[in-house]
């Protein structure tokens, strides 16, 4: 497919990167494309970040019906801009769109047109430590309908937004909330699919946490209430006893690509790390007995997120003494080492733009 561009007449001022935070600005352009049953994925073009023309019976304003994706580009120290794994957040993506019945698209073709988009907003890319550009491609139902089925028509959007730290903690240790009222998703569900129900289904629990003091919620399994699952934006981490444990994906838990990685290096440092199931209890044992050195959190926005202190009930626990710990710092330093190219990749997950 011929990809269009249309360049904008006016351009917006750039934020200090000093002055950046997460996700409240956008770059001067956006990709688009569009779905019917007669054409296919067509129409692919990049043009000015603007408003999508919708009518309010769209079928997304009122059955969720679509799927997103979160990447970053980095701006190495010599200038060039690459992606972390941007092949694996496509594929992502597609099995999403096949859990959600929404048409699949061509994976290449997406890498290309995203990459001719960061061309065009290179200057958008910020340098500054700890910074990166946010990239955000969605696909959301289209017909004018009030009927429930799935949707015939699909808009596919990417944007843009330089930003800074996820937490405002930076990478510093946050405090998690765990919630034993409130379920995020179950097996058999959406909950390992990136859509956007999933995020409507965490937000009284998260305002909660809030309100309490606590930075993140972390998910139970919604069956027995006593599983670790996730928290509300990241893949959770536990290091017992010189074991790394992480909740095995099953079906209810999204499959990180962060996460992914983390097991990853984990198996070439030659650590001892375990997918399975873990419960609240034996974490807070753990605590008790002194056998829980570390808890942390993965995930494309904050990368790695230690956790200080864990709540449950009556029950509070510090971790490491609320400071990070060696393995979350190990981590940390690898991943952002390398997508920055402050290293080599061992791994073959950087995709070089410029």
């Amino acid at each position: 497919m011929p990809l269009k561009v249309t360049t904008a007449k006016t351009f917006k001022p750039k934020p200090e990167d000093a002055k950046l935070n997460f996700g409240n600005t956008f770059t001067d352009h956006m990709f688009n494309m569009d779905f019917d049953p007669d054409k296919g994925w067509h129409d692919p073009r990049i043009e000015p970040y603007g408003p999508i023309m919708m009518e309010p019976s769209t079928m997304v304003l009122h059955y969720a019906q679509a799927v997103f994706e979160g990447l970053k580009a980095y701006r190495t120290d010599s200038g060039s801009i690459q992606l972390f794994r941007p092949r694996d957040n496509f594929k992502r993506m597609n099995q999403a769109c096949h859990a959600m019945c929404i048409p699949n698209f061509d994976e290449g073709f997406l890498l290309t047109a995203l990459k001719q988009l960061l061309v065009l907003e290179k200057n958008w890319v910020p340098s500054a430590s700890e910074t990166s550009l946010y990239i955000r491609p969605t696909i959301i139902a289209m017909d004018p309908f009030l009927g429930v089925r799935t949707s015939y028509t699909y808009r596919f959007f990417i944007i843009l937004s330089p930003v800074g730290a996820y937490y405002p903690e930076g990478f510093n240790p946050v405090k998690i909330w765990v919630t034993q009222d409130h379920v995020r998703a179950v097996r058999g569900g959406v909950g390992h699919v990136k859509t956007i129900g999933n995020y409507a289904a965490s937000l009284y629990a998260g305002e909660l946490a809030h309100k309490n003091g606590y930075t993140q919620v972390l998910w139970l399994d919604g069956v027995e209430k006593k599983y670790v699952e996730e928290v509300g934006s990241m893949n959770i981490f536990f290091v017992i006893n010189d074991e790394i444990v992480t909740p095995e994906l099953s079906g209810s838990i999204l499959p990180g690509i962060t996460r992914n990685s983390v097991i990853a290096l984990a198996k070439m440092w030659g650590f001892k790390i375990s997918e399975r199931k873990i419960s609240i209890d034996e974490v807070f044992d753990a605590g008790a007995n002194g056998k829980l050195q570390e808890i942390f959190g993965s995930g494309t926005a904050a990368v790695i997120s230690p956790v200080g202190e864990i709540k449950f009930g009556s029950r509070t626990i510090k971790i490491n003494n609320g400071k990070t710990g060696p393995m979350a710092n190990r981590f940390y330093q690898a991943l952002t080492d390398i997508q920055y190219g402050k290293i080599d990749d061992p791994m073959g997950w950087v995709e070089p733009v410029v």
